[in-house]
């Protein structure tokens, strides 16, 4: 059972779609770089900042799993 549980978790994190997580205002200003490669950078730190609060949110509910299973 443990390990359909982490399996999934792994698919999971390992399936992922790029995005695009701009606000209106920066990817207009972005857009008008010639490179792209700030608006790369920005996109993907978005998307980090985005990520965490879901990582441990995922492990606090793991550790309380954990706990009402004992």
């Amino acid at each position: 059972m443990n390990y359909r549980i982490a399996g999934i978790f792994v698919v999971l994190f390992l399936a992922t779609l790029p995005v695009e997580a701009q606000c209106a205002m920066c990817r207009a200003v972005l857009e008008s770089e010639e490179g792209q490669e700030t608006a790369k950078g920005i996109n993907n730190g978005i998307v980090y900042l985005m990520v965490i609060p879901y990582i441990l949110i995922g492990l606090v509910g793991f550790f309380i799993y954990r706990s009402k299973k004992k």
